[in-house]
């Protein structure tokens, strides 16, 4: 198994080897690009997202400063707002449903590192090395369809956000938030069932 298939399975890889640090730098020279264009130059936009992103859909709009890791692991539907000032970690897929809102500030992670300090550190490191001190490992982000993530949301590794789900400002969601929810809060919780559900 390679280490960007280790990667993509939520398995420890080396986030230092070669091809991701191709992949950010192919990244950061869209991400500069895509700042480049001015609010009207919708076509060239949507071109250079084209590029950037993995996949995405007719109708999106992403405001600047947006930084990304590799962007090829951002995956957005239909119909999607993306607001200023966003960071994605798309170490691991993320996947961004039809109809969506993305508020400012909205931090979507999908990289981790094991709690427990012995797991934490690389076996035998030594400054030098080829592997990074610590190990690292991505698991995917899921925002389902018609969600709205509010200002300053922070969405950690491994969840998953139902269709028609509306996540409040400044919520830290650390763990899946079924569909059809309004979820606030630090850890983000439940607080009432919307759209007919």
């Amino acid at each position: 198994m390679t280490e960007l298939e280790k990667c993509l399975a939520g398995e420890h890889y080396n986030c230092h080897l070669r091809v991701f640090l191709e992949m950010k730098a192919t990244a950061r020279r869209l991400l500069r690009e895509y700042a480049s264009l001015a609010y009207e130059q919708k076509e060239e936009k949507t071109e250079v997202l084209s590029r950037l992103f993995g996949e995405i859909g007719s109708n999106v709009s992403v405001g600047t400063p947006f930084m990304c890791d590799y962007g090829r692991n951002i995956h957005v539907g239909s119909n999607v707002s993306i607001n200023m000032n966003c960071t994605f970690v798309d170490c691991n897929r993320i996947e961004i449903g039809d109809n969506v809102l993305i508020a400012s500030n909205v931090q979507i992670y999908t990289a981790a590192h094991p709690v427990e300090l012995a797991e934490r550190l690389t076996p035998g490191w030594a400054p030098g090395d080829d592997e990074y001190f610590c190990r690292t490992y991505a698991l995917p982000v899921r925002i389902g369809s018609g969600c709205w993530l509010g200002g300053g949301v922070i969405v950690l590794p491994g969840v998953s956000i139902g269709d028609g789900s509306v996540i409040g400002a400044g919520s830290v969601v650390t763990r899946d938030i079924p569909a059809n929810s309004v979820a606030v809060g630090n850890p983000c919780r439940v607080i009432r069932t919307i759209n007919g559900a």
